[in-house]
């Protein structure tokens, strides 16, 4: 490995929680849209992410969600609860506030889980959030529709 390649990967890796909650709150806390060009660098080539919605595999396709994600918001801002790390586990606990082009501002609550690979990037990031429940609670009239339904099936 060259000089050159070995110091890239030192910069590019994750070394403690307080750098993944440094990361995140640059990536979301802008004004208006979000910017991962400052943290892609510390995702692996062969990332796989997982959500809700999808699963994906390597940077290529991981960046092409993120734009994808901008390109739909108007806004998009994150708060990081709490985050802590053990071992190459981190687990970030959110709230995410997006504002479609549409439709009213909703908070979603989530967490990740993020795995680190031996040089210390993201290789896997699976998040966990209600995306359903927490939109719909946005939609006026529809909210209670939906929460007396999932009251009458689920609980």
């Amino acid at each position: 490995m060259s000089e050159t390649t070995k110091q890239e990967m030192e910069t590019y890796s994750i070394e403690n929680v307080d750098q993944i909650k440094k990361l995140w709150s640059k990536t979301y806390n802008t004004e208006g849209k979000p910017d991962w060009s400052h943290i892609l660098p510390y995702y692996a080539d062969d990332i796989y992410f997982r959500d809700s919605i999808q699963g994906i595999r390597g940077i290529k396709e991981f960046s092409a969600m993120t734009k994808r994600l901008s390109d739909r918001s108007k806004a998009l801002n994150m708060e990081v609860v709490r985050a802590m790390m053990e071992g190459q586990t981190i687990f970030v606990e959110w709230e995410m506030t997006i504002s479609f082009k549409t439709r009213p501002s909703s908070v979603l609550y989530g967490s990740s889980r993020l795995t680190l690979n031996d040089a210390g990037k993201i290789a896997e990031q699976r998040d966990y959030y209600d995306l359903w429940g927490d939109i719909f609670d946005n939609i006026p009239r529809f909210n209670k529709i939906y929460r007396r339904f999932m009251h009458r099936k689920f609980g």
